[in-house]
């Protein structure tokens, strides 16, 4: 069985929740694993705050959609927002994660974290949209 959930949202922050309810609903109707669901969820939350105050610098007069695909074997997910371009992939250095914490520069480790979480990961941009698309396999969950 696959189930699709489509949100569009305004670039505010407060607007989090109701992703968070949306992986909730589809989780629990699926059956996936809470270890799923939390990574799901800090993903989304990461990669919501980036478009919401570095994509579009904390202006609420626009919008970003996620859309999230659920079938048997894997989820889905494609965020696409009109912000400046950004590329996690490419724009986004590896952040050092061996030295101590006060070594470290201060940001990174939401991207670092999305890599690790996820099992694929594709962006490109296209008609001057930010157009990330992510997958999460059930079992690795």
């Amino acid at each position: 069985m696959s189930r699709r959930l489509s949100l569009s949202l305004p670039t505010k922050l407060d607007q989090l929740e109701r992703i968070y309810e949306a992986v909730d609903e589809l989780g629990e109707s699926e059956d996936w694993p809470p270890g799923m669901v939390y990574q799901v969820k800090l993903v989304l939350e990461e990669l919501g705050v980036n478009i919401v105050t570095h994509g579009h610098a904390g202006d609420s007069d626009h919008e970003f959609e996620i859309v999230l695909d659920s079938d048997a074997d894997a989820l889905t997910i494609e965020l696409r927002d009109e912000g400046r371009p950004f590329n996690p992939l490419t724009d986004s250095p590896e952040p050092d994660v061996d030295s101590g914490l006060d070594d470290r520069p201060v940001g990174g480790l939401g991207i670092y974290l999305v890599r690790t979480m996820m099992d694929e990961l594709s962006y490109r941009r296209e008609d001057n949209r930010n157009i990330l698309t992510i997958v999460k396999r059930k079992e690795s969950g």
